[in-house]
């Protein structure tokens, strides 16, 4: 009698955990650092969560605060970590094994500085050559959000002795910055600011990156995905559509685009990017059901309308 107790006792012991297990799968938790690329991809993987039956929440918080908040469990998904840029600010979560990377999402990025051709054609096309055009530049370099880890990298580099001693990083936002760039652009003034691929400034401006910075934003790089520690093994149909999503950089510029130059708020932007490009979702859902259980693909096609 007492081992039937104890054995009524385990299973539903188990039943409750498991139960608590998918009720703690029912809500995503995403952290969006504020890059538009970022919102892009965050938008869409809300997009398709939210029509399998998710709640969705989206936390738009920095980087540092986003790795520290998977650590934590507070945020479940961070669909943004660039590599090898941010290795310094992750690397130490991946080596206590408190966040996972769940895949690669984007492949033959840049991050780096930039500056425009105009520039480049007068001789400045190393980092050593930025304070050859200190005037000219007026002595600034201009950042992104305070706290982000390049920045960091920057200021390190203007100290005493430094290869950039004497500049001053500007930091503000990416919206910040690229509005510096749109003044500054059409009357071929100088400007070096923090530039990267996917962004349609890459359409908008003729571009070029300096090389110099290698040893910490490196040459091509990746986007990935990571989560809090075991998630993937805990909601492993979440886990499923996040190892499936990839995207590319004509998607990413596409939708940045129409956020940045056309004015679209982010989810009409991907709303109408999917809406034109309906194939996209079909390897993202591949063996990923909805909340209840049903085939995702045909009920994420009828609530996007795609």
């Amino acid at each position: 009698m007492k081992t039937l107790m104890k054995m009524t006792v385990a299973a539903s012991t188990l039943a409750l955990s498991v139960a608590q297990a998918q009720a703690n799968c029912d809500t995503v938790t995403l952290s969006d650092v504020g890059w538009t690329d970022i919102t892009t991809t965050t938008e869409a993987a809300n997009q398709v969560l939210t029509a399998l039956g998710y709640d969705v929440n989206v936390e738009v918080l920095g980087v540092p605060v986003t790795f520290a908040s998977l650590e934590s469990g507070d945020v479940d998904v961070f669909l943004g970590n660039w590599m090898p840029a941010q290795q310094g600010a992750i690397g130490p979560y991946l080596d206590k094994g408190t966040i996972d990377v769940v895949s690669t999402n984007l492949t033959g990025t840049k991050y780096t500085l930039a500056v425009p051709t105009y520039l480049y054609d007068k001789g400045l096309k190393t980092y050593a050559d930025i304070p050859k055009f200190s005037e000219e530049l007026d002595g600034k370099i201009y950042g992104i959000e305070p706290g982000n880890e390049g920045n960091g990298y920057l200021m390190d580099l203007t100290d005493d002795g430094g290869l950039l001693e004497g500049m001053e990083v500007v930091e503000s936002s990416e919206q910040g910055m690229l509005a510096q760039v749109g003044r500054m652009y059409p009357k071929q003034e100088g400007i070096v600011f923090l530039g990267w691929e996917p962004h349609p400034m890459n359409a908008n401006y003729d571009l070029q990156y300096l090389t110099g910075g290698e040893d910490f934003f490196g040459g091509e790089g990746v986007v990935q995905t990571v989560a809090r520690k075991g998630y993937v093994a805990e909601c492993p149909n979440v886990g499923k559509l996040l190892q499936n999503m990839t995207f590319s950089l004509a998607m990413e510029n596409e939708i940045m685009g129409a956020i940045l130059d056309d004015g679209q708020d982010p989810d009409e932007a991907v709303s109408a990017w999917l809406a034109a490009n309906p194939d996209t979702i079909v390897p993202w859902l591949e063996d990923v059901t909805t909340i209840d259980g049903e085939e995702g693909l045909p009920v994420v096609k009828e609530k996007l309308n795609l």
